[in-house]
């Protein structure tokens, strides 16, 4: 089993700023990606940032130049630094990796049970 944990969300004023870590655990050979997405009530989910194994980044074009996606070494752990944080943030974000269980398994992805970020005064 390979689980993602997230934590850091809560409530935060607009302007302010919040960090959410997410923690991949159980049988990983490798972890080719991992990333953020989010889900506003009454949308569908997006992506908010994701990192490539070679610590490429790319990120949704509402979050650019205010969220910042990075990884701890051994790589098992991404955070998401939110920063200028707007109320159209507010949303359950959720940690994703397609990680390999050894190295003759197809990839698979892992959803992590999602953390809410609500940015209101």
């Amino acid at each position: 089993q390979v689980q993602l944990v997230e934590s850091g969300g809560g409530l935060v004023q607009p302007g302010g700023s919040l960090r959410l870590s997410c923690l991949a655990s159980g049988r990983i050979f490798n972890i080719n990606d991992m990333g953020w997405y989010r889900q506003a009530p009454g949308k569908e989910r997006e992506l908010v940032a994701i990192l490539t194994d070679g610590d490429s980044a790319a990120y949704g074009d509402s979050v650019k130049g205010r969220f910042t996606i990075s990884r701890d070494n051994p790589k098992n752990r991404i955070y998401l630094q939110m920063d200028s944080l707007k109320p159209e943030d507010t949303a359950v974000y959720y940690c994703n990796a397609h990680v390999l269980r050894n190295m003759f398994a197809s990839l698979l992805e892992v959803w992590g049970q999602g953390t809410l970020v609500t940015v209101s005064s």
